[in-house]
């Protein structure tokens, strides 16, 4: 249809009404919008502190190693915005059923060093969690 034949039929001021309504509209909240891929991303996230130490400084308890027993630590830290940790802050946050184990991750833990913690690309001091893994080198470990 052609412009004038629209605006002969009075489509025109409808459509041009109905277009007007959908703008004004505010935003339905319960409608769920996707990200636009392209836009340019906000402030970058919170990106922990990293582990750097080129050898590993704790030690599996030997009676457990060799029982073959395995498990997970997940310890709490808090660490400078150099990246050093400060060593009253070390707590298990998450046991791994073995008290050797979650001894093992804390005592090494003042050995750990980290570079540091990164907000919006700048270093921070924070706490964060560190998973401390003990896996026997026989696949056939026993964990909890």
């Amino acid at each position: 249809m052609t412009i004038p034949r629209l605006m002969a039929n009075g489509r025109w001021l409808m459509a041009l009404l109905l277009l007007g309504a959908l703008a004004c509209k505010p935003s339905d909240p319960s409608v769920v919008q996707l990200p636009d891929r392209n836009a340019p991303q906000g402030a970058r996230k919170d990106e922990p502190p990293v582990a750097v130490n080129p050898d590993v400084p704790i030690e599996y308890p030997p009676a457990l190693y060799q029982q073959g027993i395995e498990g997970r630590v997940l310890l709490k830290l808090f660490a400078d915005s150099t990246g050093e940790l400060d060593p009253d802050s070390t707590k298990v946050a998450e046991s791994s059923g073995y008290p050797a184990l979650d001894s093992a991750a804390v005592t090494a833990a003042p050995r750990l060093h980290f570079a540091p913690g990164r907000h919006n690309g700048a270093p921070v001091a924070m706490s964060f969690t560190q998973p401390i893994e003990f896996r026997h080198p026989q696949s056939a470990g026993v964990t909890p």
